[in-house]
């Protein structure tokens, strides 16, 4: 993988959440996962009552994060395109994603575990301007 797209990689260890994209009934959507980076590997937790797992196992999807509601001066953004896979985690890698919600829309919180292996990966970044507060004209 280029150094760009590592670079893009590493960024997503900055932030615990992201949204993964994929298809279902081919019709388009985004998930929110939970993700950890281990050698270059985008590892997912997701709540396995939605069934978006099924969508995304064997399938090219794409992931991205960021960084917007930080408050940093440098924004960014990243998203990597590459196949997803259900996966059982190590215990170490367990360890790395912490602990889980309790409840997801009011149901017990299922995990499941997806990897993908990034084809490549892009990341913006924005600086941001001075914070301005919106007048509204009458």
């Amino acid at each position: 993988m280029p150094t760009e797209d590592l670079r893009a990689i590493e960024l997503l260890r900055r932030v615990p959440y992201g949204r993964v994209a994929t298809s279902m009934r081919a019709l388009p959507f985004l998930a929110v996962a939970r993700h950890v980076v281990v050698q270059g590997r985008v590892l997912l937790r997701m709540h396995a009552g939605f069934n978006h797992h099924q969508a995304c196992h064997g399938s090219v999807v794409a992931y991205g994060a960021d960084n917007f509601q930080s408050g940093h001066g440098l924004l960014w953004a990243v998203q990597c395109t590459g196949t997803a896979e259900i996966f059982e985690p190590a215990e170490a890698e367990l360890e790395l994603f912490g602990r889980g919600p309790h409840y997801v829309d009011g149901k017990p919180f299922d995990p499941v575990y997806m990897r993908i292996e990034p084809q490549f990966a892009t990341a913006h970044t924005l600086n941001s301007a001075p914070e301005r507060r919106f007048e509204h004209a009458l």
